[in-house]
């Protein structure tokens, strides 16, 4: 039993120093957070889907919604400086961004859905990869996307909220320093 304890501590304490790394990482712009949107209940968009109107959409619920703001809050114990964020042009992205409070959010089409042929996820993948494998990053970044998008580059399937870090620069496959589930 000793030894059983002994070994669960030690992994604890290795996870607990990964994620200082991989914190450390993203802090310094040697990495990005990926992250999901946060809870938008349902699948894909409704029939009448229009970019430009929330009311067409699939939106954040009111779970969501505190995701969004527990998010904020998390981030803004990691780094209190600038932090550069970068989001879907689709609602739930973008609420997601906005609720987090940490900067305005540039809206990034390379990270528009293209769940159910809305776009072509293996080219936008790339050019993200391309795109990120040649930017100079200066402060910390978030990417806000969809699950599509996050599943294409990291090859997991993301709860709603969750992120990931990955160290820059991009390259395929992506490496992975940490996994985070949504606070």
């Amino acid at each position: 039993m000793k030894a059983f304890i002994l070994l669960l501590s030690l992994l604890l304490a290795a996870t607990a120093q990964a994620d200082d790394a991989a914190w450390a990482a993203w802090r310094e712009g040697k990495a990005l957070l990926l992250m999901r949107h946060a809870l938008a209940p349902g699948t894909g968009d409704p029939a009448g889907f229009v970019l430009d109107d929330c009311s067409t959409q699939r939106n954040l619920n009111s779970e969501g919604q505190q995701q969004a703001l527990r998010w904020g809050r998390l981030l803004r114990q990691q780094y209190s400086g600038d932090i550069q964020l970068y989001s879907s042009q689709w609602c739930r992205c973008l609420d997601t961004a906005k609720l987090m409070a940490l900067s305005t959010p540039q809206p990034l089409p390379l990270l528009n859905s293209f769940f159910a042929g809305r776009g072509d996820g293996a080219k936008q993948t790339q050019a993200l990869i391309q795109y990120f494998s040649q930017t100079q990053l200066h402060q910390p970044t978030v990417l806000v996307t969809h699950q599509v998008n996050f599943t294409a580059l990291t090859g997991i399937f993301p709860r709603s909220g969750e992120a990931v870090i990955i160290a820059l620069p991009l390259a395929q496959p992506v490496n992975i320093l940490a996994r985070i589930q949504a606070p």
